[in-house]
């Protein structure tokens, strides 16, 4: 499966965190971050990690055109809601993408955890079928 991790400032140590005690189950799925939290990640746990830019600098939007075209499966967003983002805008509109793609998506480490252990125990398979046009094909 492809994993987005992105954490706002406030978040980042959370994400480590996070990344550090599920190192075994996110090493088995292709990884992809914004700028620095994909960094550190990859310092903190020797996880690989495609990075893209800055959420500021349109990583939210990058990621945001792999779940448009079908390219990501889970996406894991650790935002601080209590801070005001330049770019919110990039911000509300991943996580509608993420709904109208149906994306399973976790804002919080409560959520995280949770999707986690749900994608290592097989909860998230039913992404395999999801194709292009926006429904489960069984085949």
């Amino acid at each position: 499966m492809k994993v987005a991790l992105i954490a706002h400032d406030r978040k980042k140590d959370l994400m480590i965190q996070l990344c550090t005690a599920y190192k075994a189950i996110l090493e088995e799925h292709e990884l992809f971050a914004t700028g620095t939290t994909g960094t550190r990640i990859m310092e903190a746990t020797g996880l690989e990690v495609h990075r893209f830019k800055s959420g500021p600098l349109g990583g939210d939007q990058q990621i945001g055109a792999m779940i448009s075209e079908n390219e990501m499966d889970v996406v894991i967003f650790l935002r601080d809601p209590l801070a005001a983002m330049p770019h919110e805008p990039d911000v509300t509109a991943l996580i509608r993408l993420s709904d109208v793609y149906e994306i399973p998506l976790a804002t919080n480490i409560g959520t995280a955890e949770v999707l986690l252990r749900g994608l290592d125990a097989g909860f998230v398979d039913w992404r395999e079928f999801y194709n292009a046009e926006g429904s489960i094909d069984f085949g």
